[in-house]
């Protein structure tokens, strides 16, 4: 199944029990039952002030980020639910950096935690650039079920490419 790409790299009794889930028709119901409700963080402003507020628990000596926004150009091809980028401009005689966290559009409708994972992985690349041992610590300090988060995320990818939301407004 083209879809278990998300899934790809867990172990093997992990994809098999997606793959149960998927042909018995129960992988709706099973993150229905563990994320009942989406989150309701909808507009970018709201979005900017939910990560400001992260950041200042967890990563406060960081640079300052200039913009945090929902981005429907996100492709989720390339696997990426949520990107950091820096921008660096010359101002004067000085070059100035700006940080800015983009989150795919389609997160606008899943749930808190899942909206939580994204937030905690791209302000860790504020302080670690690479996918290695620190950066997982620190997700998972400032989220400790970061790695079920992450798992039932992609379970979310899966279910939204194969069915659409899965909330019903």
């Amino acid at each position: 199944m083209k879809c278990l790409q998300y899934v790809a790299h867990y172990p093997a009794h992990i994809v098999q029990q997606v793959e149960t889930l998927i042909t018995q028709n129960k992988l709706k119901s099973y993150l229905l039952s563990r994320y009942p409700n989406k989150h309701t963080i909808n507009n970018e402003r709201a979005l900017y002030t939910y990560v400001q507020d992260y950041k200042k628990r967890y990563v406060k000596q960081s640079s300052p980020l200039s913009k945090v926004v929902y981005d429907p150009k996100l492709q989720l091809i390339k696997h990426a639910l949520g990107t950091h980028t820096y921008v660096s401009r010359i101002q004067g005689s000085k070059l100035k950096a700006k940080q800015e966290i983009r989150i795919a559009a389609l997160f606008k409708e899943a749930p808190q935690g899942m909206l939580d994972m994204i937030v905690v992985h791209e302000l860790a690349h504020l302080k670690e650039k690479k996918h290695n041992k620190a950066f997982y610590q620190l997700c998972k300090h400032m989220l400790p079920d970061y790695h079920q988060l992450e798992l039932d995320t992609r379970l979310f990818l899966i279910e939204f490419e194969m069915n659409g939301a899965i909330y019903s407004d």
